[in-house]
């Protein structure tokens, strides 16, 4: 556009250009952009440029020669292509993969007197430990069945202990389409273009993102949030910050979250049922990572 509208013909006149950056389509969000803009950066020009040139020569290449070969519609781009690659690659791992037997040895136990029955794991055989591979034929594995025929059974340590489990970090484009997927029965299509609409509609941020970061405004927010619908007993005392597990993710973007975290998923009146539905997940799930550690208590038995 600076170029098309003669705005700057060299990289120093461009670099006068200001240009405003948002992630979600909100008053605030816009606003705050416009205090802050900044100079039209050329490394990230050259990156899209760079992309354009790719997808000429490998998709424009390629698409026309699939149509030949296999059939029409198809297409091959610079992602596409390299995806098919790895899909390809895994599964002739999968296929070359040795498969090796082994069993496992269970008991089904009860207390005297009592009904209740609970499934006990062999983990040793005469005080030596049992790997997960050790038993390797089902000769071997009813051997020790036959030895276990008859034999009294006496618990001889209990063992009692909390145990803690973080919450799962905010939403990712992936995991967003996964989670969609196992709760929703949502497919990634389905899912992104419901996210589009609820970004479009100011409801929550840019859905293609691969950053699990939450802005300083939100995580406030949902310390009140939390405060008012669940009680302190379940909000932090300090905001808690996942570590990307992607080297290349990009950190331009936030984790996937409503833009109003107040905002209830009961109270969306003109979102259809599959965006109230997408939208209570992320909700929930950006409520949820800002909350106390779920607390269990463990019990095991040494029979």
């Amino acid at each position: 556009l600076a170029e098309a509208l003669s705005l700057g013909n060299t990289k120093s006149q461009i670099s006068n250009v200001k240009r405003i950056v948002f992630h979600e389509i909100t008053k605030s969000a816009i606003h705050e952009s416009l205090k802050h803009p900044r100079s039209i950066d050329m490394n990230l020009v050259d990156a899209q440029q760079a992309r354009r040139i790719l997808d000429r020569l490998v998709g424009y290449e390629l698409s026309p020669f699939l149509w030949k070969k296999i059939r029409m519609g198809l297409s091959a781009g610079r992602v596409q292509s390299v995806t098919v690659r790895l899909v390809v690659e895994r599964e002739r791992e999968i296929q070359a993969f040795k498969s090796q037997e082994y069993w496992s040895i269970e008991a089904d136990l009860s207390k005297k007197n009592n009904a209740h029955i609970f499934r006990a794991r062999l983990i040793k055989v005469n005080d030596k430990a049992v790997g997960k591979l050790d038993i390797s034929s089902e000769l071997e594995a009813k051997k020790i069945v036959k030895n276990l025929e008859g034999a009294t059974y006496t618990v001889s340590e209990i063992t009692k202990k909390e145990v803690t489990r973080t919450p799962a970090p905010p939403f990712t484009t992936s995991t967003l389409q996964q989670e969609a997927a196992r709760k929703l029965g949502m497919s990634a299509k389905q899912t992104m273009m419901i996210a589009q609409r609820l970004y479009e509609t100011g409801l929550i941020t840019y859905m293609r993102t691969d950053s699990v970061n939450i802005a300083g405004s939100a995580l406030a927010q949902t310390h009140e949030v939390i405060e008012k619908h669940f009680g302190k007993d379940y909000a932090l005392d300090k905001p808690r910050f996942y570590a990307n597990k992607s080297k290349g993710a990009q950190e331009a973007h936030e984790a996937i979250r409503p833009t109003n975290l107040s905002q209830l998923p009961d109270e969306l009146k003109r979102a259809d049922p599959g965006q109230r539905r997408l939208y209570e997940l992320i909700w929930k799930r950006t409520i949820a990572c800002q909350m106390a550690p779920a607390l269990f208590n463990s019990i095991s038995a040494t029979i």
